[in-house]
């Protein structure tokens, strides 16, 4: 256990969020040290990620609830270091308890459509009279400022729009929709990065804002990363399979007990490539003796690379390929690739434990993937059960044990 002090030690946030985009957010702010209050519905069962199956019981996974101590392999990932208060922001009478929670934080982040925080009278303009310094936080499919009316922002729908379908797979073949939620993980690392901004500018100035951060531009910011229109004007292909033609040679090949991949686009990382094939003597060829040889040759060169694999183990070809100086690696699955020792010893990935039956072998979640050398990051305490610190937050607040059941009984908590 680290002795620093992590980087937002002494802030809090108010969390807003449900489901993958906000929660992910507000998971990252929770492992860099920030208190963070999940307010949740109860009338609905508070985030919807806690009904996600499978669900971690006292036999282990298991695709519905045994018990009422069953927890989501979701909200274990993703509530992490979050305390739970339930509050059902419809009832009229919740607006002054978050005032109050509200006006002793730092940070609020919601991920509501656009609009709804709004008609909820909840919205930065209705709260930042509260707090100065208050960062407000929006994440939203199209962005808070835009009137998309029942519009949905779910993942694949981000990435349908964004054009990211379209960068993976064959030429001629169907759009490919990428396995890992890229839309709902990409704008929660912007809206943290803004979030962080702005809170260090308000302790310069006194004065916070909105920060507000689109799914949709999230995604498409970074599909604009790379010139696609501009490739395709010179002839580059959008869409390239296995291999990536103007970096050549570049790309997944398979051996015969498994699949690798080689990234070699500079002379010197392709001259390893040829070495490593037993063809040396490409070297100086007019065909592949240079970058823009490669490349206007490059499905000569990526079939003599997967023709001399093929019927190769695969540490075998890797043995070749590393010990010439050639950038390879073997594609490996989901399974080995958490179980990376490196990975685990950094904290980028670590074990998921539930709150009272503890961590089931193999059951991995994603840790905060930054190493301080001043500070430390943790996402040591579990996730918490619905409303299991409502008492406690409120009573901080000054809330007696009667104005609490009071406000139970009467449908606002």
């Amino acid at each position: 256990m680290s002795t620093h002090p992590q980087p937002l030690a002494g802030k809090t946030v108010i969390d807003l969020t449900t489901a993958l985009a906000g929660p992910y957010a507000t998971l990252l702010l929770s492992g860099l040290g920030a208190r963070v209050i999940k307010v949740e519905n109860p009338t609905r069962g508070g985030d919807t990620s806690r009904n996600n199956s499978p669900y971690v019981t006292s036999e282990g996974l298991s695709l519905r609830r045994i018990s009422e101590d069953d927890m989501s392999v979701s909200m274990l990932l993703r509530g992490r270091g979050k305390e739970s208060v339930t509050l059902n922001l419809k009832h009229p009478g919740s607006q002054q308890v978050l005032f109050d929670l509200i006006a002793e934080a730092d940070i609020v982040v919601e991920n509501y459509s656009a609009g709804v925080t709004g008609r909820l009278g909840i919205d930065y303009e209705a709260v930042k009279h509260l707090n100065e310094k208050l960062v407000y936080t929006s994440i939203s499919g199209f962005g808070a400022d835009t009137d998309n009316g029942d519009r949905k922002a779910m993942d694949t729908i981000i990435q349908a729009l964004s054009g990211v379908m379209m960068t993976a797979g064959e030429p001629g073949h169907p759009p490919v929709r990428f396995g890992l939620p890229i839309g709902d993980l990409s704008a929660p690392l912007f809206a943290v990065i803004g979030t962080l901004s702005a809170v260090l500018q308000a302790e310069h100035t006194g004065q916070g804002q909105h920060v507000d951060v689109s799914m949709l531009g999230a995604l498409t910011s970074m599909v604009a990363c790379e010139p696609f229109d501009a490739l395709e004007s010179v002839g580059f292909p959008l869409r390239t399979g296995a291999y990536v033609p103007r970096l050549a040679p570049f790309g997944t090949f398979r051996a015969a007990d498994g699949y690798f991949a080689i990234c070699a686009p500079t002379d010197q990382f392709a001259a390893g490539v040829l070495r490593a094939i037993d063809r040396a003597d490409l070297l100086e060829s007019a065909d592949f003796g240079s970058r823009d040889a490669r490349v206007a040759n490059a499905d000569r060169l990526h079939g003599l690379i997967a023709g001399w694999a093929a019927e190769q183990p695969l540490a075998e070809v890797l043995d070749a390929l590393t010990s010439q100086g050639a950038p390879a690696a073997p594609v490996r699955t989901t399974a080995e690739a958490v179980r990376d020792p490196q990975v685990a010893a950094r904290g980028e990935v670590v074990p998921l434990v539930h709150p009272k039956f503890g961590h089931f072998d193999g059951l991995f979640g994603s840790g905060v993937p930054m190493v301080l050398s001043g500070s430390s990051t943790s996402l040591d305490a579990p996730a918490p059960y619905l409303g299991e610190h409502t008492d406690a937050v409120l009573g901080a607040l000054g809330y007696d044990t009667a104005r609490i059941e009071g406000l139970r009984s009467g449908g606002v908590l």
